[in-house]
């Protein structure tokens, strides 16, 4: 068969050949073809057909290649970022903040979960009855709620933090577009209890004042972003329990403060302000020894998880932002200084100069009308005119080095926000008239966190520490990160000085001295009184009737565990830091103590010492010497008797109201460089026991004024009434009132005449009346 089928197409391809035109010649094998014959014109087309369409394949596969590269290379990430915001919601959560303990471990500041409420104004199909449901459920702003769910926004807020019970109203509105979302909030447990130490943190969990900005960075945390898909409502796709279990909390801080002394510390001053009617008040305790803050109180005070309610008064930490001129309490530090030199001995005598002292067109006025007086007696009855003295012997640049050493003019480097420096001006411009009024606190400021750390530099034995706020630093795992020792800045007076001044600052709490309201039954107390008239800065110079009161000592004196400062911010009923400012140091030191389980100074046996109720029964009260009219409490006490010169040793001519001291047993001699003419040399007797070239004395002798009349004895029942002559009407005022007696005044200027007489006995609630005069 496959023959047959040859045979049957040989024919055929004879014909096809003998078909081929005349012109035409079918190529040889193995010969190429013809290009100018029809078949080489036809392969030729092809081929460039072929190499036309691999070109274009080409150039079209580099342009995609270059358009790729582009896409994902170059212009990928901006890319990526349009994507994203089409169907991703980037959410900042931050990290839960940390939490703030008390020395002991006790909380002061905490997170807790709370509810937000946000909406997708995109969900929402009727924004005004939304927005009037929500109103209604919740405290916001029904017309501005509308406003923000008629954008087409994916999310806003509604109300943030809400109360549990305002949350379970909007779930039950069942709102299209509605949701809520659990987030973290600062919590204050013990609401206005330190708030001035803690600050508080705003609602994106930021530290804004106190602790609460100062260590924010440890406090705050790594915040999470988390990135969800959007569905096409907007929708967040992603669960919640991924958001909430991301979180990296922050770090925690454990203060120095001591929650209980901060307690009794805010509460007695709050009380002082209401017994007091005074504008505001600060108290600062620290520990000596170490320089830790242990309390920080301030009043008025605020709550801080309402700190939107509390206005800038209510929330300043005047305590550490504000300075004041410090009045008497300075005393302290210019004996100091003058001691530390050695311009100054324990038992030298400064005479006073009977209560007026004039230099050129400067003129010191003391309360007390006194004589002579030991460095002791110069602090315990706050002399004016005995600490100028002192101070100008010193001399203007070691008093300013001096001070500038105990850190005035300078921040102690507590971290809270806001510390002021004090000021203190350049020594080179002082006069000797600067000199002498610095010496017992004016022309100088501070605040009182930087008298307390001074007068724990004082009580811990010369060193001036840096306070210690920050104990110690845990990070999230509750362990230990940084933790903050003791540090001294520098000694600033010798031990002895220091020793020797905590020894005269006592005599000032004992009878006699103007502090004797801030002294403790069992506890020796080492102290200084304080009141200060302010500034006017209206019409210059200072107020007559604008006073700050206060009182700086530490207790125990003999092994000191507490370092406290009392100020007491324009009080009305009455304005001396020894009736207003030490009973508050008083109550604090001696509950604080108990609380810190200290051992009395007199071995568990309770002195009963004379303590002043009224609060005004005594001169030394008053006796502030702030140029300050002690005759304002209507008091004089009458001075002891001198002891004769030469009769007895080591006495020196007019030391009146000289208590026995240790202090008082060498040599005395008159610190002043006022001039003034010796009228007797005379040589005491030798002390008992071995001789001593500080021993042998030479005194000036002074004019003695004559004893003042005892007072004689009133009826049971009566109230004597108080010598009013000097005064001005508001200081007669105060003195009457603190008698329980009227006042019937006539005519303008001070008291020259006043019946019933001064001394005498009358009824409680008996007038005054009293005449007033001009006197040029």
């Amino acid at each position: 068969m496959t023959r047959a089928r040859r045979e049957k197409t040989a024919p055929n391809r004879a014909s096809a050949a003998a078909a081929l035109p005349p012109n035409v010649r079918r190529p040889a094998a193995g010969e190429a073809p013809d290009p100018r014959s029809v078949p080489g014109r036809r392969i030729l087309w092809i081929k460039l057909r072929i190499g036309f369409l691999l070109v274009l394949l080409g150039v079209g596969l580099v342009l995609i290649v270059n358009r790729a590269w582009a896409l994902q290379v170059r212009q990928g990430d901006e890319l990526r970022q349009m994507a994203e915001q089409q169907y991703l919601r980037e959410v900042r959560l931050p990290g839960r903040r940390g939490i703030i303990y008390d020395r002991n471990g006790r909380e002061l500041a905490v997170s807790v979960d709370v509810e937000s409420v946000y909406a997708n104004p995109r969900e929402v199909t009727d924004p005004a009855r939304t927005a009037a449901a929500l109103a209604g459920a919740l405290q916001v702003d029904e017309p501005a709620l509308a406003k923000k769910l008629q954008s087409r926004r994916f999310f806003v807020w509604v109300d943030r933090r809400v109360q549990p019970d305002e949350a379970a109203a909007v779930r039950a509105l069942r709102l299209r577009g509605v949701h809520i979302q659990r987030e973290s909030r600062r919590f204050y447990p013990n609401r206005d209890l330190a708030s001035h130490v803690l600050g508080f943190a705003g609602l994106d969990a930021a530290g804004l004042e106190g602790v609460e900005l100062t260590q924010d960075e440890v406090l705050r945390g790594h915040g999470e972003v988390i990135a969800g898909l959007r569905d096409a409502r907007g929708n967040l796709v992603f669960a919640e329990e991924l958001i909430d279990g991301r979180r990296v909390a922050g770090g925690d801080v454990i203060l120095s403060i001591d929650k209980t002394i901060q307690h009794i510390a805010e509460e007695e001053l709050a009380a002082a302000m209401t017994t007091y009617e005074a504008r505001a008040g600060s108290v600062v305790v620290i520990e000596p020894a170490t320089g830790e803050v242990l309390a920080i109180a301030n009043a008025p005070s605020f709550n801080p998880n309402e700190f939107g309610q509390a206005g800038a008064f209510q929330r300043r930490n005047r305590a550490v932002c504000d300075r004041f001129e410090p009045g008497s309490t300075i005393k302290i530090f210019t004996l100091a200084a003058a001691l530390a030199s050695g311009t100054l001995r324990p038992s030298e005598l400064v005479y006073c100069e009977k209560g007026l002292f004039e230099m050129a067109d400067y003129v010191i006025h003391d309360a007390h009308r006194d004589g002579w007086l030991t460095p002791t007696q110069v602090l315990a009855r706050s002399s004016n005119i005995g600490a100028a003295k002192i101070a100008l012997a010193l001399g203007r640049t070691r008093l300013y080095q001096f001070f500038r050493r105990f850190g005035f003019g300078e921040v102690t480097g507590v971290p809270l926000p806001g510390e002021t420096p004090g000021s203190i001006n350049d020594y080179r411009r002082w006069r000797d008239a600067d000199t002498a009024s610095a010496a017992f606190g004016q022309g100088i400021s501070m605040s009182s966190f930087q008298l307390t750390m001074a007068v724990a530099a004082v009580a811990n034995g010369g060193k001036l520490m840096r306070p210690l706020l920050v104990k110690r630093i845990l990070d999230s795992r509750g362990e230990t990160a940084e933790e903050l020792l003791p540090r001294v800045r520098r000694r600033v007076i010798p031990e002895t000085t220091a020793r020797l001044i905590a020894d005269m600052l006592t005599a000032v709490t004992e009878d006699g001295g103007t502090g004797i309201e801030g002294g403790l039954d069992d506890y020796l107390v080492a102290g200084k009184t304080g009141t200060a008239q302010k500034a006017d800065f209206e019409h210059g110079g200072y107020s007559e009737d604008r006073w700050l009161a206060s009182f700086v000592g530490f207790v125990p004196a003999d092994r000191p565990r507490l370092a406290m400062t009392v100020v007491i911010d324009e009080p009305i009923v009455s304005h001396y830091g020894g009736i207003v400012a030490a009973p508050v140091f008083r109550r604090i030191a001696d509950r604080s103590l108990r609380y810190l389980g200290v051992v009395p100074s007199f071995g568990g046996v309770v002195r009963r010492r004379p303590r002043h109720r009224d609060g005004v029964t005594t001169l030394a009260l008053a006796a502030e010497g702030d140029s300050i009219q002690a005759a304002a409490l209507g008091l004089h006490s009458p001075p002891p008797v001198p002891a004769a010169v030469g009769g007895q040793a080591n006495q020196a001519p007019g030391a009146e109201g000289a208590a026995t001291s240790p202090a008082a047993d060498a040599t005395r001699t008159e610190v002043s460089s006022a001039p003034e003419s010796p009228q007797a040399e005379v040589e005491t007797g030798a002390p008992s026991g071995p001789p001593r070239p500080e021993d042998e004395v030479i005194v000036w002798e002074s004019p003695r004024r004559p004893s003042a009349p005892a007072l004689q004895p009133i009826p049971r029942g009566q109230v004597r009434v108080p010598d009013l002559s000097g005064m001005t009407l508001r200081q007669a005022l105060l003195a009457v009132r603190r008698k329980g007696l009227g006042l019937q005044p006539e005519g303008t200027g001070v008291v020259v005449q006043q019946v019933p007489e001064a001394t005498s006995g009358v009824p409680p609630r008996t007038p005054v009346r009293v005449r007033l005069e001009t006197i040029d």
